[in-house]
């Protein structure tokens, strides 16, 4: 089996763009994976094409000897858009092997350790908030909305949810998300009385809606420094959260937080590789390590799932981005023994499920099925029929 061909497709997902790597090889069997340029990656697609391009005429199977190539060409310039393209060329490598054997990803890691992966419902109220026109819903302008998308969520037959911090302005609804954007509180990232009481609110609301069994989680990014997430996590112990989830790049500090504060800790979504993820690790952190799939590619994710159990420690992925992604990341949340909870996004464009199999999904869980390499397919046409704007 040689490598025919490497392509990359795009399409339109309203606020972003779902980017895919199809590699074809000379027997007839294609491998998929999902990346994604659209959050700070600018010139993703350019790096995987001139990495992926010396592969044409190799077999596809050994995916540990060929991403060990790439690393150690790459080795000056580790992590980054490069680390994202070697990911994106693992996965679809992954793909053609487990389709190549018959056999889906995960049993290529021993797994499934389970078929049912209990999900939480992300960017809860973050999309109606800014896109509702492009996912079709009422736009988020209240309080009153919060409290009655949980009342949804819940009788959606989710158990978990998380959510953004909302400010409901008169000048209209918006995310306080300063560790992003050139916005208020940017560049020295505070957090103020007037925003915790607004956190405070917020997370009333949503529980009065959603009722006292589900799990909540607060999203605070990269907006504070350690001082506003020392105050943030103060606030939260009130609220019986799931978890506080925290980007930030110093372990130390985060540890910090983690051991004052009774709220769970999670963190490490940014992070590239078993190097970047060991200080985290060996500071004692956080209690739920995020993986990002399509970032470091389903062999290093599962390293690091392996090296986070030898510090008892849970993984969940970072998975915000489409149908493929998903599948992805579910056969990670499959295949490793220490499994948190799984991260997906409901609300998100009509078109979604046309793109790529949709998961099933019954009474809050994502349910696994045997089908060889990912599980799911890919429809060129409609991704054709969404063109990038």
């Amino acid at each position: 089996m040689k490598i025919r061909a490497i392509e990359d497709l795009h399409c339109d997902a309203g606020w972003r763009v779902w980017s895919f790597l199809k590699i074809t090889t000379d027997e007839g069997v294609t491998g998929w994976a999902e990346y994604n340029e659209s959050y700070g990656s600018k010139g993703l697609t350019e790096v995987i094409r001139r990495m992926a391009e010396p592969l044409i005429g190799r077999d596809p199977r050994p995916v540990e000897l060929i991403t060990s190539e790439l690393y150690a060409l790459t080795r000056q310039a580790p992590g980054g858009v490069i680390r994202q393209a070697i990911a994106a060329i693992e996965n679809a490598l992954t793909d053609i092997k487990a389709r190549a054997l018959d056999i889906p990803v995960h049993d290529l890691f021993g797994g499934p350790c389970r078929d049912r992966l209990r999900l939480y419902w992300s960017h809860c109220g973050s999309y109606r908030l800014q896109h509702h026109d492009k996912i079709g819903s009422p736009q988020l302008t209240s309080l009153e909305g919060v409290k009655e998308l949980g009342a949804e969520v819940r009788e959606k037959e989710f158990s978990a949810l998380k959510m953004n911090i909302y400010l409901f302005e008169e000048t209209g609804p918006r995310l306080f998300m300063p560790g992003f954007t050139i916005s208020e509180g940017w560049p020295e990232l505070n957090a103020d009385r007037s925003l915790l009481r607004i956190i405070d609110k917020q997370l009333h609301a949503i529980r009065d809606g959603a009722g006292d069994d589900m799990d909540l989680c607060l999203d605070t990014n990269f907006n504070f420094k350690t001082e506003g997430y020392r105050r943030i996590a103060n606030l939260l112990d009130q609220h019986d959260m799931m978890w506080m989830e925290i980007d930030l790049f110093n372990p130390e500090a985060l540890a910090l937080i983690r051991e004052e504060a009774d709220t769970p800790i999670a963190s490490c979504e940014s992070l590239f590789g078993r190097r970047e993820f060991l200080p985290y690790f060996q500071a004692q952190s956080m209690d739920v390590c995020i993986v990002d799939v399509p970032w470091n590619g389903i062999y290093e994710s599962c390293k690091v799932a392996s090296m986070a159990e030898t510090f008892e420690t849970n993984c969940a992925p970072h998975n915000f981005y489409g149908n493929l992604s998903t599948a992805m990341s579910a056969h990670f949340c499959a295949a490793i023994p220490n499994f948190r909870i799984m991260e997906i996004d409901i609300d998100d464009v009509p078109w979604k499920d046309d793109v790529v199999t949709p998961p099933t999904i019954e009474d809050g869980h994502l349910i696994m099925n045997r089908k060889p390499g990912w599980g799911v397919e890919v429809n060129e046409d409609a991704i054709r029929a969404h063109p990038p704007k």
